[in-house]
């Protein structure tokens, strides 16, 4: 049972909607969790290990425990990779639409754990809805590729991954990396290019050194400002929203030369730079279709898994 809430963390993580934190939160192993990555990235189980031996050093750091998540967690992840890559390449308005969905009940099952909603909650709630809303609209659709950028990323992903309610890749999403860090670690597990390897480098690093400081900071925040903590939380998913509207056009571009251009119907570009939001008959009007009764589908299909989850947990 905990290899495949690892299983369903990692597909999770692939999904920029459902974090992996949310499945470990709804499941019951979050604390455990948390309190786990502590001791293993900080001091209490080397320590352990160093004075009392090798078995008494698993045992402090929740070694099966950790076995069989991690494992279940990789499958997770290499069965997400290639899935989402071949949707959002098929089907992207209905793979938005359902990462629509995910959102949105993440964000009321985040704000079904906020205790009380005061005057503290309340602001905290304005705060990251008008600051994640501002965030989506001043970043760009494709990220920053130079590697320090690639560690930050990694470092940012991994902390959200551990937060439940944000997921590692909505982050990326938001930071314009999403659509180079998947398709980059598909290749290094397809073809072990150097270059792919390099960059999963980089996005490894930076994924340590964020578990490691991060998991800390959020262990204060929840146990001392519980209930603002998890209303920014929301927040934040509300205001992001935005960055996931499945009907988008993209409207700025990159060419294989570098050149920046303007997007217009037919045209092939290297990277996309910016996308603007459309209504589904303005969408309709540029593509010819809108799909409008598939994503109302996917959505809803989107809304109902969080809290299937939640109730198979509770059952």
């Amino acid at each position: 049972m905990l290899a495949l809430k690892g299983v369903a963390m990692g597909i999770a993580e692939v999904i920029p909607g459902v974090s992996g934190g949310t499945i470990a939160f709804i499941s019951g192993i979050y604390e455990e969790l948390l309190d786990t990555i502590k001791k293993v990235l900080g001091p209490e189980a080397w320590l352990t290990l160093r004075q009392e031996g090798p078995a008494a050093g698993w045992k402090k750091a929740n070694g099966n425990f950790l076995v069989f998540l991690l494992g279940g967690m990789a499958m997770g992840l290499g069965f997400g990779v290639f899935a989402v890559v071949h949707l959002m390449e098929n089907y992207p308005v209905l793979l938005w639409a359902f990462f629509f969905g995910l959102i949105i009940a993440s964000a009321i099952f985040v704000a079904r754990q906020v205790g009380r909603w005061h005057i503290a909650e309340a602001i905290a709630l304005i705060v990251g809805t008008v600051a994640a809303y501002l965030f989506t609209i001043a970043s760009p659709a494709e990220g920053n590729t130079a590697l320090w950028f690639v560690l930050v990323s990694g470092m940012i992903a991994i902390s959200a991954m551990i937060l439940p309610g944000i997921s590692g890749s909505f982050m990326l999403l938001l930071m314009g990396m999403y659509t180079y860090i998947i398709p980059t670690l598909k290749n290094a597990i397809q073809t072990l290019a150097p270059e792919s390897l390099v960059v999963l480098g980089a996005f490894g690093i930076g994924c340590l050194i964020g578990l490691a400081t991060f998991s800390r900071v959020l262990s204060w925040a929840f146990r001392h400002y519980h209930n603002p903590t998890m209303a920014l939380l929301t927040g934040f998913m509300i205001g992001s929203l935005n960055k996931i509207w499945p009907w988008r056009k993209p409207v700025l571009g990159l060419t294989e030369e570098g050149e920046l251009v303007n997007i217009q119907a037919g045209m092939m570009v290297d990277k996309i730079i910016k996308e603007v939001n459309l209504l589904p008959d303005q969408y309709a009007a540029e593509v010819g279709h809108n799909f409008l009764p598939g994503a109302l589908l996917a959505m809803a299909a989107g809304f109902i898994i969080v809290f299937a989850l939640e109730r198979m947990d509770k059952r």
